[in-house]
């Protein structure tokens, strides 16, 4: 496994839908609007930001879920958008995921087993026996009893049904799965033992993650690197661990500075730094602001910052920014 390898690159990924308004009127939303990134093998790379914000429709696209409005997905080189018949089902194998709801993502009507085993009917893969002893060994690469496969999901409870949902998208071993919001729906005692479990399966099947969350301090204890996403557009990426003490992008120190501290005694609260509170609505992504798309929240926002939308530029070694703010990312001459 090479952490240098680039498995996925997106490049200026756009992903528009039409949709109904009062009285028949369309209108285009903008879900995602001009985003690349790089995502290398065996990682976990996250993606946070607030509700709405595009993420998980980015993920989606990543697994060609959605047909792309413009831009290229770059899955080992091969453009995915252009995938059809025997060679997209060859990539559906190499590239699964992870649903935020595991009550709404399992079959109610089918029992676990049948849940499991449905990836090999649909792929062709084994048959009968093999079939099932494959289903018994997923139970036992997740943690969940061999007893629970004669059960149907409303039988399990939250954490056993993402036990599952894990299981199935590891059924074919994939190379990449994009986990979307997958410990949201789960008690807070559960979240740790699945987020432990993915980190487990990631040493030993040498996985590659893109982690989608809006829970920041789950991304901090999960991920290689992260890419902040605000309205559609990626606004920082750096390394973990170095983002949380060194975010340069106003939302981002917005988002990190809404963390919870649990206050040991010692820690004042201009360590720990105060609340930036954000003043205003997100802005609608049917009618997107021009120039910077956060400018409308932004307390230093300038005319500059109305009238053009800062690049995504490297200002020091993995680290980029969009902000005409910052003196190492300058937004291009006329």
């Amino acid at each position: 496994m090479d952490m240098d390898k680039v498995l996925l690159k997106a490049e200026d990924v756009k992903q528009y839908f039409t949709i109904k308004r009062e009285r028949g009127k369309k209108a285009t939303l903008y879900a995602v609007d001009g985003v690349s990134v790089e995502i290398h093998e065996g990682e976990t790379f996250g993606l946070v930001g607030e509700s709405g914000c595009g993420k998980s429709t980015l993920g989606k696209v990543f697994l060609r879920l959605y047909p792309l409005t413009a831009g290229r997905v770059l899955f080992e080189g091969q453009d995915i958008s252009t995938l059809r018949g025997k060679a997209l089902k060859e990539f559906r194998c190499q590239a699964q995921m992870i649903f935020q709801d595991p009550s709404s993502c399992l079959n109610p009507r089918r029992r676990i087993r049948e849940i499991l085993e449905e990836p090999f009917v649909i792929h062709n893969v084994y048959a009968g026996a093999e079939r099932r002893q494959k289903a018994e060994e997923l139970c036992d690469m997740v943690g969940l009893s061999r007893a629970y496969l004669d059960r149907y999901p409303h039988e399990l409870s939250g954490g056993q049904k993402q036990r599952v949902g894990i299981a199935r998208a590891l059924a074919l071993r994939p190379r990449l799965i994009v986990c979307d919001e997958p410990v949201s729906a789960l008690d807070v005692s559960i979240q740790a033992q699945v987020i432990n479990l993915l980190k487990e399966l990631q040493q030993k099947l040498g996985l590659t993650y893109l982690f989608i969350s809006h829970n920041l301090s789950v991304v901090k204890h999960c991920c290689d690197r992260i890419a902040v996403m605000y309205l559609g557009h990626i606004v920082e990426q750096d390394a973990s661990q170095h983002l949380y003490g060194h975010a340069l992008h106003p939302y981002t120190q917005a988002l990190i500075s809404a963390i919870p501290v649990i206050d040991d005694g010692g820690q004042d609260a201009q360590d720990r730094g105060e609340r930036i509170m954000l003043t205003g609505d997100l802005p609608s992504p049917i009618d997107p602001p021009k120039g910077c798309p956060f400018h409308t929240r932004c307390p230093y926002a300038t005319d500059l910052c109305r009238a053009q939308r800062p690049p995504l530029r490297e200002v020091e070694p993995g680290h980029l920014v969009a902000c005409h703010l910052h003196p190492g990312a300058e937004a291009p001459a006329n």
